[in-house]
C-alpha cells in the first residue's frame, strides 16, 4: 500500500469514528434535555391543580316573562351592585329603565298579577343592611324603584337567596344578582290575608326594641332584629294604612323638657337609619315619650339603661 493510500484511509477512519462519537454523545444529551422538558411540563400540569382557577364573572341579563300572559323581555344589561352593597350602581341604562317601566305598566293593567323579586348574595359578603341578608336588601331596593315608577307595593314580593355560584367581576361588581317571576293571584285564595293577620299580631306582641348608650352614633342590629325589620316592612307594604311607629324613651335623669327632646332625637335617629336602608319615609312616624312609661326601675343603673330605648312597632 502506498503512503498516499494509507493517508486517505486514516482520514476516512477519523471521519467515521468522529461521526459515531458525535451521535452517541449529542443524541443522548438531546434525549436528556427532551426528558427534562417533558418532566417540567408534567410538573407544570400537575401544579395547576394547586392554583385555584379564576372563575368568569356571572353576567345576568334583565329578563322577565309571564308564562300565563304576554309579557316577555330579555335585555342584555341589568341592575348591578358592588360586593357587600345593597345600593345599585347608578345610572341605570336606558334599556333597563325602559324594562322597569314596561314591567310596571304590565302589572298595573292586570290586578291579578304580582311579581316576585329575588336578590342574590354570596356568603363572603358583609351584610351592612337592616335586613336579614343582602339579597333581601337588594330586592327591597328594586321594589322601591318599581314603586317610584307607580307600582303598588302590594304587588311586589321580595326574597333573598344565598348564591355562591354568582361571581363578581375583577372590580367586585355583581352583574344582575336578581331574578324575577310573575304570579297570578287566585281571587278565592285568602292565605296571604290570613298570614298578614298573623304577622301583624306577632309584631305587636314582640316589637323591635333598640337600647341606646350616651352619644351613640350607630345602630348594629342582631339577626333577630333584622328579621323583625323585614317582617314590619312586609306588613306595611301589604296592609292599607299600616305604618311603622318609632317611639323614643329616656330614663328620668334631667328635666322633662330635655328628656322629651332627647327621646325625639333617638326616635329620629332610628327613623333615619331605617330610611337609609330603603324603608319609605312616608311609612314611618317618629315620636317621643321622654321619661314616661319606663319599663324598669330608674333607681338602678341597670334599670335606667333599659329605659333609654327606642321601640319600633306597627299601628
Amino acid at each position: 500500500m502506498s503512503k498516499k493510500t494509507g493517508y486517505l484511509l486514516g482520514i476516512l477512519l477519523t471521519i467515521i469514528l468522529g461521526t459515531i462519537l458525535y451521535w452517541f454523545l449529542c443524541c443522548n444529551c438531546c434525549a436528556g434535555t427532551a426528558d427534562a422538558e417533558a418532566d417540567s411540563k408534567t410538573d407544570t400540569i400537575e401544579n395547576k391543580d394547586d392554583v385555584p382557577a379564576k372563575l368568569d364573572a356571572t353576567m345576568n341579563a334583565f329578563a322577565v316573562s309571564d308564562a300565563n300572559g304576554n309579557l316577555s323581555f330579555d335585555i342584555n344589561d341589568n341592575i348591578n351592585f358592588k360586593t357587600s352593597d345593597y345600593h345599585y350602581i347608578e345610572p341605570l341604562s336606558t334599556e333597563v329603565d325602559n324594562g322597569l317601566t314596561q314591567l310596571v305598566d304590565y302589572l298595573d293593567a292586570d290586578p291579578s298579577k304580582t311579581i316576585n323579586v329575588t336578590g342574590h348574595y354570596r356568603s363572603e359578603e358583609t351584610n351592612v343592611s337592616a335586613f336579614p341578608n343582602l339579597g333581601l336588601a337588594r330586592a327591597n331596593t328594586i321594589k322601591n324603584q318599581l314603586i317610584s315608577k307607580g307600582m303598588s307595593s302590594k304587588k311586589i314580593n321580595t326574597f333573598g337567596v344565598l348564591d355562591d355560584n354568582f361571581t363578581a367581576d375583577s372590580n367586585g361588581v355583581l352583574h344582575g344578582p336578581l331574578s324575577y317571576s310573575i304570579t297570578t293571584i287566585v281571587e278565592s285564595d285568602n292565605s296571604e290575608a290570613d298570614a298578614l293577620q298573623e304577622l301583624g299580631d306577632a309584631i305587636k306582641a314582640d316589637p323591635l326594641i333598640l337600647y341606646f348608650n350616651t352619644a351613640q352614633a350607630s345602630i348594629n342590629l342582631t339577626a333577630v332584629q333584622r328579621q323583625k325589620v323585614a317582617d314590619m316592612v312586609k306588613y306595611t307594604d301589604k296592609v292599607d294604612g299600616a305604618m311603622l311607629n318609632v317611639t323614643g324613651y329616656t330614663d328620668n335623669t334631667g328635666d322633662q323638657i330635655n328628656n322629651v327632646r332627647l327621646g325625639q332625637e333617638r326616635a329620629d335617629f332610628a327613623k333615619n337609619y331605617l330610611i337609609e336602608n330603603g324603608i319609605a319615609a312616608n311609612k314611618i312616624n317618629s315620636t317621643s315619650k321622654g321619661p314616661d312609661a319606663p319599663i324598669a326601675d330608674n333607681a338602678t343603673a341597670e334599670g335606667r339603661a333599659k329605659n333609654r330605648r327606642v321601640v319600633v312597632t306597627i299601628n
